[in-house]
């Protein structure tokens, strides 16, 4: 079994990152549940060896905004689902970047257009861990759901600012999320 720790990412790892469908994300406040959130679509840019962005679309709720005003820590994880067995961790500390600051439209045009998007998260990668993945299974990749763009669509930009305003401005924990500031 092969491992490796790393302080930045390579360019072996930016092309397995590219080429995955789906990863993870892990945060945590200081007290209070851990979160451990599945992303797929379009959503992820390699800005460069030493930060990721990644766009994130309104959802049931926002515990990772809550705990990255509390406590910057994030961990991103991907797996290879086929080919060559992996495990790619990604330890850093990450920023939320919302539709009212002033550097949003320039890091939203790395994304598609996606209607519902709420925040972007800047990773400033503090270091990179691979693991063998040998008994991650094989799945096979068939293609997107496009359940959530629908919802956004259907709601419409208003609709899913009032859904924030509802759902989104505290933690399951009950911590602040700073979706409106």
């Amino acid at each position: 079994m092969v491992s490796e720790q790393l302080s930045k990412l390579d360019e072996t790892l930016i092309k397995f990152i590219k080429n995955q469908h789906l990863f993870f994300v892990g945060t945590a406040g200081a007290e209070g549940r851990v979160n451990i959130s599945p992303k797929g679509m379009d959503s992820l840019r390699v800005i460069d060896n030493e930060k990721i962005a990644w766009l994130n679309l309104t959802g049931s709720g926002n515990e990772t905004a809550a705990h990255v005003l509390e406590c910057q820590r994030m961990t991103l994880m991907f797996c290879a689902f086929e080919g060559k067995p992996n495990i790619l961790r990604i330890y850093g500390k990450a920023t939320a970047m919302h539709p009212r600051d002033k550097e949003w439209e320039a890091m939203l045009s790395l994304f598609p257009t996606v209607p519902g998007a709420r925040q972007i998260f800047l990773l400033d990668i503090e270091s990179v861990a691979t693991s063998c993945g040998f008994s991650v299974p094989l799945y096979e990749h068939v293609g997107e759901r496009d359940v959530l763009v629908q919802w956004a669509e259907k709601k419409g930009e208003d609709g899913v600012k009032k859904y924030w305003q509802d759902n989104n401005q505290k933690s399951i924990d009950g911590k602040p999320t700073g979706i409106f500031g």
